[in-house]
C-alpha cells in the first residue's frame, strides 16, 4: 500500500503533457494520507471497432509493453499473458465495451470501466492518439483516479439486452403503422371509413383496411408493411415469453408492479437500469442518476435552475415518464399532486415532477423491500388540509 506521495513524477512525456503532472500534483497536495492499492500490473484499453491499443505499466510508471492488438480473444490473451499475475486492466465506457470487458475478466485480476466523459485528461486533451489514451488510462489506474461506471453482472446485462430488444422492435411497429396511416391518408373519401374503427391495426381494423379501395401499388405496399407488423408482432412475443419467465423470479420486480403506472415490462426495465439499490445512498442521488434533477447554476450569491440535466440513464428517465398518465389515473393521491403542480407550471413540467416522484416511491420500495401501499380516504383528506393549511 502507498499513498499519493509515493507516487512518482517522472510519467511519460506523451502523457504528462497532457496534464497528468498537474493532476498528481494536486492530489499530492489535497489528499497526502490517501490510501490507494497498486497492482504490480496495470494496463490501459484504448478500444476500437477492429483492434485495440494497450499499455502495460508495472506500479512505478515503467512501460512494459504497448502496442496495437486486432480485437480477437486469443491475441489479447497473447499480449497480456507475461502480466496476468496481480494485475489490473482500465478501458472507457464505448460501443459494444462489453466484448473486452468479458475477455479481460477471464485473464485479469480486476477490470475497471471508466466514465469517458470524466476522464478529463483525455477528453480535454489537445494532443490524442491511441498510445497516448491508453497509457493516460494506465497511469490513473495506478493512482486509483479512475473515474468509475457502475457494471452490472453479466445475467443483468442479458436482460437489459433483452428489455432494450422489445423497445426497439415496438418503436420500428409504430413506424410501419403510421407509413401505413401515410397511405391511407392520401384516400380521404376512405380514410373516415378506417378511422372509425377503434383498434385500426386488430381484427376489425384489418377487415374494414381490406375492403377500402386503393390503387395496385398502394394495396400491395399496404400488405407488405402488415406483414412486416406480423412478423414484429411474434418477436415481440417471444421477448415478452422470456421476460415474463423472469418476472416471477424477481423479487424487485414484483415490488416495483405495485406503483401506480408501472406493470410488468416497466418494473423489469426499471429494476435492471437501475441494478443495486445499494449503490445510491439518497433519492436525490437515484433521481440525478436518471437525469430528472434540474441543472443548477450559481455564481455571485446567485442561484438559478434549469431545465432538467438529461444526462444519466435516458432509458430510466423514460419509463418513468411514460409511467405517469397511467399512474395519475389510478392513484388518487398522484393525481392529486399533478393536479396542485399544474396550477404552477406547464404539462411537461409537471409531467417530469411526477416521475421524479414515482422514482422517490420506487427508491422507497426497493431500500424496505416492502409493496406500495396507496393511501386511503381520510389519509389523502388530511394530507389536502395540510397542504391547505
Amino acid at each position: 500500500m502507498e499513498n499519493f506521495k509515493s507516487v512518482p513524477q517522472d510519467l511519460n512525456r506523451e502523457a504528462s503533457g497532457m496534464g497528468l503532472s498537474l493532476i498528481y500534483e494536486r492530489a499530492n497536495r489535497g489528499s497526502p494520507n490517501l490510501e490507494v492499492h497498486m497492482a504490480k500490473y496495470n494496463i490501459g484499453v484504448d478500444y476500437h471497432k477492429k483492434f485495440s491499443y494497450l499499455v502495460v505499466k508495472d506500479e512505478m510508471g515503467k512501460v512494459l509493453r504497448s502496442g496495437q492488438v486486432m480485437n480477437k480473444k486469443a491475441d489479447v490473451n497473447k499480449f497480456l499473458k507475461p502480466f496476468t499475475n496481480d494485475s489490473a486492466a482500465v478501458l472507457e465506457s464505448c460501443r459494444n465495451w462489453q466484448v473486452m470487458h468479458e475477455w479481460l475478466e477471464e485473464m485479469i485480476d480486476h477490470v475497471v470501466l471508466a466514465n469517458p466523459y470524466k476522464v478529463k485528461a483525455i477528453a480535454e486533451a489537445k494532443i490524442k492518439t491511441d498510445k497516448i489514451d491508453a497509457t493516460v488510462l494506465a497511469d490513473l489506474l495506478r493512482v486509483n483516479m479512475i473515474p468509475e461506471c457502475y457494471v452490472a453482472p453479466r445475467e443483468v446485462r442479458d436482460l437489459r439486452t433483452l428489455l432494450r430488444q422489445r423497445i426497439f422492435f415496438v418503436q420500428t411497429r409504430t413506424k410501419v403503422k403510421n407509413r401505413i396511416v401515410t397511405i391511407v391518408d392520401r384516400y380521404p373519401e376512405e380514410v373516415q371509413k378506417w378511422k372509425a374503427v377503434t383498434d385500426q391495426f386488430g381484427k376489425k381494423g384489418r377487415k374494414q383496411i381490406e375492403e377500402l379501395c386503393f390503387s395496385p401499388m398502394d394495396r400491395a405496399l399496404i400488405e407488405r408493411e402488415m406483414s412486416f407488423i406480423d412478423m414484429i408482432n411474434l418477436y415481440i412475443k417471444e421477448i415478452e415469453d422470456v421476460i415474463g419467465e423472469n418476472f416471477k423470479e424477481s423479487k424487485n420486480a414484483q415490488l416495483l408492479k405495485t406503483i401506480p403506472g408501472i406493470g410488468q415490462f416497466f418494473s423489469m426495465l426499471i429494476d435492471s437500469e437501475i441494478g443495486e439499490i445499494e449503490r445510491f445512498k439518497t433519492v436525490k442521488k437515484l433521481s440525478s442518476y436518471a437525469g430528472l434533477i434540474p441543472a443548477t447554476y450559481s455564481s455571485g450569491g446567485k442561484t438559478t435552475q434549469g431545465r432538467i440535466t438529461k444526462s444519466g440513464n435516458h432509458l430510466l428517465r423514460w419509463a418513468l415518464v411514460e409511467a405517469v398518465i397511467p399512474a395519475i389515473a389510478s392513484d388518487e393521491e398522484l393525481r392529486a399532486e399533478y393536479d396542485f403542480l399544474r396550477k404552477r407550471m406547464n404539462y411537461n413540467k409537471a409531467k417530469v415532477a411526477i416521475a421524479r416522484k414515482i422514482l422517490a416511491i420506487c427508491f422507497r420500495v426497493l431500500k424496505d423491500e416492502r409493496a406500495y401501499k396507496k393511501k386511503n380516504k381520510i389519509e389523502l383528506e388530511y394530507k389536502r388540509l395540510s397542504r391547505a393549511a
